[in-house]
């Protein structure tokens, strides 16, 4: 059971979010601090009932925490927090789906745009002063969406609102999802995940946006890639690790598919040894999908509500993990 009120201590852990100062505005009368690396956390985990973090949680933090009873995730992604640890210390967590679905599938149609009207050479130009004559070669030429085949592997909402947003500019879209009784929602098909194999050749963009689990994980191997046009584009704003990123490269570096946008790779930051720095067919994010103005009061709604769910003894969350 979490304390009352008056006797509850919130603990805020980000490196860069300004969750407390958003919080404090709210006048809620509830104790809290913030930490802002992963020293600090160790320090004073122990003072908290309720921690909301995302990065900076470590398993073993649990054996220095004896108070806390609830973790309100930043992100939406949970596959850091171990299931069976956080059940045997009696420590709920919920995890903030949803918080940034708009945010997440904007930047995904912006990185699709960008790729199709080759924004990031037109930077590059900016840069070195060029101005870049007409092009007579048409597979070098900027391109359209209208017509093009999108596939988004992960049909939830953020592959929902993604696939409303590409409707808007009249592409076709093949939604893939675990459960296809779900619903299409504004996809023009929907499939399950067996079926992605033999659907990938009539992609011209293959955008991820589903959960990392032990059936997504290296989702997108060497084989799924080799099965793409030679014109495709793939958009990973999922996880790293639904990719084969050895075979995502290799496969760049034979420009055996057109080129890529990355928001997430396997280890973040991506090192700065790693080839994908320099390709001019590959455009980066640092797992930036999901940044919003917006952001830190939306995981602070879905925090108030749970505590409030808690407080009168309910027994499930909004977005439940454990």
């Amino acid at each position: 059971m979490l304390p009352p009120k008056d006797k509850l201590t919130i603990c805020f852990a980000h490196v860069a979010y300004q969750l407390r100062n958003r919080f404090v505005a709210l006048d809620t009368g509830i104790a809290s601090f913030e930490v802002r690396d992963a020293a600090a956390l160790e320090q004073r985990i122990g003072d908290a009932d309720v921690l909301v973090v995302s990065g900076l949680w470590r398993n073993d933090l649990l054996a220095r925490a004896p108070r806390l009873r609830f973790i309100q995730s930043i992100g939406a992604g949970t596959d850091q927090f171990s299931r069976e640890a956080l059940a045997q210390h009696g420590v709920r967590l919920a995890s903030a789906r949803g918080v940034n679905a708009n945010a997440v599938a904007e930047h995904v149609i912006a990185l699709i745009l960008a790729l199709a009207r080759k924004l990031p050479e037109a930077r590059d130009n900016q840069v070195n002063h060029h101005w870049r004559g007409m092009i007579g070669d048409l597979a070098r030429r900027e391109d359209e969406l209208g017509g093009k085949t999108l596939i988004i592997v992960g049909l939830g909402q953020i592959g929902g609102r993604l696939a409303q947003l590409a409707k808007a500019f009249d592409m076709q879209v093949i939604g893939i999802r675990r459960d296809p009784r779900a619903g299409a929602g504004h996809a023009d098909a929907v499939h399950g995940m067996s079926e992605l194999e033999a659907l990938l050749p009539q992609a011209d963009f293959v955008a991820l946006t589903c959960p990392l689990t032990a059936e997504t994980e290296k989702l997108i191997d060497a084989a799924a890639l080799a099965r793409l046009k030679p014109s495709a584009y793939l958009v990973n704003a999922a996880r790293g690790r639904v990719v084969d990123e050895p075979a995502l490269v290799a496969a760049l570096e034979r420009r055996q598919i057109k080129g890529a946008a990355i928001d997430v790779t396997v280890e973040e930051p991506l090192g700065t040894d790693s080839p994908l720095w320099a390709m001019e067919h590959v455009l980066i994010t640092p797992h930036t999908a999901g940044e919003t103005c917006r952001y830190e009061d939306n995981v602070i709604a879905i925090m108030q509500e749970n505590l409030a769910r808690l407080w009168r003894g309910e027994t499930a969350l909004l977005n439940q993990v454990v």
